[in-house]
């Protein structure tokens, strides 16, 4: 299984790079051929000046693991109320529609305020909806996460870990039951 987790900021040393790190090594407990792709490496250079329609190599070497990802994690913070603005850039170069397309993903959002990025999650879900995503049902919200977040030990409360937790497990199981479905229309 080939799992892509976003991290979906554009910002030095983020607390979204943070949490999609940890979350990398519970997906490879899971046995997940798992990869962190950092927006923070986003070639934005590439863009500049609204180069739609344009070949663009770098954009194309950037979001090739995107494309061939059997399902994507997106780690979002929550930056004015809303989700960052390289996360709708991204989505902008990304093939349309296909990208999305049937494509399994999950969301965990983070921020320091007591909602954990609720409204950020949200507010992609609905980019990902109109893109024709398969949403995992189960997201995960990170609040107060400097204070509640360790990059070693997960999130300080229990009840939140164990969501984490249950997320990554179930997840990968929904990955393979798409997979499988696709494998039994090709039969």
């Amino acid at each position: 299984m080939n799992l892509k987790i976003i991290s979906s900021t554009d910002r030095p040393n983020s607390n979204a790079l943070k949490v999609s790190r940890y979350v990398q090594g519970l997906y490879a407990e899971k046995g997940a051929d798992v990869e962190v792709i950092s927006l923070q490496d986003f070639p934005l250079e590439e863009i500049v000046g609204g180069r739609y329609g344009k070949k663009l190599p770098a954009i194309e070497e950037f979001r090739k693991p995107v494309l061939e990802a059997d399902g994507l994690v997106f780690v979002i913070p929550e930056y004015n109320g809303s989700f960052p603005g390289i996360l709708k850039m991204f989505i902008d170069y990304l093939p349309f529609p296909e990208a999305f397309e049937k494509m399994p993903m999950a969301f965990i959002g983070e921020a320091n305020g007591a909602f954990g990025g609720l409204r950020a999650v949200e507010q992609f879900q609905m980019v990902a909806n109109y893109r024709n995503a398969l949403q995992f049902p189960e997201r995960v919200f990170i609040s107060r996460v400097e204070k509640e977040f360790s990059e070693t030990e997960g999130i300080n409360d229990d009840f939140q870990q164990n969501l984490l937790e249950s997320q990554v497990e179930n997840f990968v199981k929904f990955v393979e039951s798409v997979k499988q479905k696709e494998m039994d229309q090709l039969v």
